[in-house]
């Protein structure tokens, strides 16, 4: 069974998509875009430095619009099921036409402008974790003075934990003297997928409710849960939860691998959530679709 997976943050590069603004149903959603945002993303892509493209309101709407349109020009887009990491949730809904393009992309536009004044109103960030166990980092989370949780669960090995800048920091030092091999505070401009998120969650959540979600033409995987989901009203739900809880990526990937999975393909820029699950099983066959 094929299964096609959406990267989020962290895999954006400079001059991404400008090989497909050569095709013309390419270049017809960059304009859309562009129109949407109400500023020239296009550009930006194409030739804006690597600072320009880390800025959250850039970074996110740049990597759903390349992912969609990668979606949409590709003959063998046929997937049994779908699964986006974080962000890449919203491509998975677009891309197996829950919401329409316009909508995903107005979506990502709420979602990355409200995490970023969430961001500015708390000193926070986030850190990976190496090699140790989740129960363990669990445990440390909850034992800290300050707001400190797991974030991502990315795959064997890899846990990332958001949350108060001074609660990450006194984390990290316990997670070290626990038995981890790193514990690594990461260039990101705040605390994602942390109970931080909550007025960015609020503001998302109203306007997800003005879209009328269509039943998906496979089933989503969805971070919260880590299970396949159809019904509308969950995809919603789950969609909103998804930014104040952890990304349950290796779970997912296990899920969809026991439920027929065996060829996996990542649709977006970089080769990121490839990386990922090579670790989390090296015997699944693992593609992506670039330009």
């Amino acid at each position: 069974m094929k299964a096609f997976i959406f990267p989020g943050q962290g895999s954006q590069f400079p001059g991404m998509g400008s090989e497909l603004n050569k095709i013309n149903k390419a270049k017809e959603m960059f304009n859309k875009s562009n129109e949407i945002l109400g500023f020239n993303i296009s550009e930006i892509m194409f030739k804006g430095t690597m600072e320009e493209l880390k800025q959250t309101n850039v970074t996110q709407p740049a990597i759903f619009i390349h992912s969609i349109i990668l979606s949409e020009i590709i003959k063998e887009f046929n997937p049994d099921m779908v699964a986006g990491h974080s962000l890449g949730e919203i491509s998975a809904l677009a891309a197996a036409k829950v919401i329409s393009f316009e909508e995903g992309l107005d979506l990502v536009k709420t979602r990355s402008e409200e995490m970023q004044i969430a961001c500015e109103n708390t000193n926070s960030t986030m850190a990976a974790v190496l090699q140790l166990d989740g129960d363990k980092i669990e445990d440390i989370c909850s034992e800290i003075d300050g707001i400190v949780v797991p974030a991502n669960y990315n795959c064997p090995g890899q846990i990332v934990i958001s949350g108060e800048l001074k609660a990450i920091q006194i984390a990290c030092d316990k997670m070290i003297e626990n038995g981890a091999r790193r514990a690594i505070i990461l260039p990101v401009g705040g605390a994602f997928h942390s109970p931080i998120m909550e007025s960015a969650k609020e503001k998302l959540a109203n306007k997800i409710d003005q879209i009328t979600f269509k039943k998906p033409i496979c089933p989503i995987y969805q971070n919260v849960s880590a299970q396949p989901v159809v019904n509308t009203d969950i995809l919603k739900r789950n969609l909103i939860e998804q930014l104040i809880s952890p990304v349950k990526w290796n779970q997912t990937i296990e899920n969809m691998i026991k439920n027929g999975a065996s060829n996996f393909t990542e649709i977006g820029p970089g080769k990121v959530l490839q990386g990922l699950i090579k670790k989390i099983n090296p015997n699944v066959t693992i593609s992506s679709f670039l330009l």
